[in-house]
């Protein structure tokens, strides 16, 4: 019996929809920054889709497009001023920036308080120490989607292939603090299908097109692919989707899963990046 398609399009209007009705009372609205350095298209597309999407929800954006010459103190500058704007409640830097411009100094010098994307440094070590403040958001999509299947996390086998500090590393925490079993693969892990096979969940996002297949899923498994590649012109996962779905229980699609929901979670942060903002002012 063929999986059933997670459909994160659908999960993440329902969540927006609710976004929506609960900005739609507010006197001040949440307000977020996306910065963009460059033209890099798949950023575009990024940027331009949480853009529309906040639009849609009636809260405040700003959007910054920087020419990619920008000096890394202009850029620090930049994110400083929106620090201090109380207007502004998430702020956002789309990545990769270019080359001359140090990726860690950028992301460190956003108030954690403002960092509805969940990288930095403070937030990653609350995440770690369970006092969670503003939790990565694709990993915090991840999880909601798993949830959305009525499958209980506890006490499963989790394998999470991919180890970044965007993605692997915060979702495989979060997914051990709903008291999962956790393992983490990555592109040196040896034998990865023994691995795989043994999974109840199985969350792929490591950037290979099509690593896993059908042989390397246990059958029933909950599957949620959250690679984004560019094959011959199309958008695929990191997992081959037509034949895993024929053994999975559960599969999110590329695209059309973790992308919509990542989306629908930077909007929640946000809401709650302002409503972190209002309790400080106390």
């Amino acid at each position: 019996m063929p999986a059933k398609i997670i459909d994160g399009k659908k999960i993440a209007e329902k969540i927006l929809n609710s976004l929506k009705s609960k900005i739609k009372g507010m006197k001040e609205k949440p307000g977020l920054a996306l910065v963009l350095v460059g033209n890099n298209p798949a950023s575009e597309i990024y940027v331009g889709s949480k853009e529309k999407a906040f639009k849609e929800v009636e809260g405040y954006c700003e959007r910054h497009n920087l020419d990619e010459s920008i000096s890394e103190m202009e850029l620090l500058n930049l994110v400083n001023q929106l620090n201090n704007n109380p207007r502004i409640h998430g702020i956002l830097v789309q990545l990769p920036l270019p080359k001359h411009i140090d990726e860690h100094l950028i992301m460190n010098s956003i108030s954690p308080h403002k960092d509805v994307d969940g990288f930095t440094p403070m937030n990653l070590g609350n995440l770690v120490s369970e006092n969670t403040i503003l939790a990565p958001a694709t990993a915090k999509a991840v999880l909601h989607l798993i949830e959305s299947t009525g499958i209980k996390i506890e006490g499963k086998n989790v394998v999470v292939v991919g180890r970044s500090s965007i993605v692997g590393k915060p979702a495989a925490m979060m997914l051990l603090e709903k008291n999962a079993t956790v393992t983490i693969c990555h592109s040196r892990t040896k034998n990865l299908a023994e691995h795989t096979k043994k999974a109840d969940i199985l969350v792929a996002a490591v950037g290979k097109p099509n690593l896993i297949t059908k042989e390397m899923v246990k059958e029933g498994a909950v599957v949620i692919d959250v690679g984004i590649n560019r094959v011959n012109g199309k958008i695929v996962g990191d997992v081959d989707f037509n034949s895993v779905k024929e053994v999975a229980g559960f599969i999110t699609p590329v695209p059309g899963g973790v992308g919509p929901m990542t989306i629908a979670m930077l909007m929640e942060n946000t809401l709650k990046a302002m409503e972190l903002a209002e309790k400080m002012k106390v």
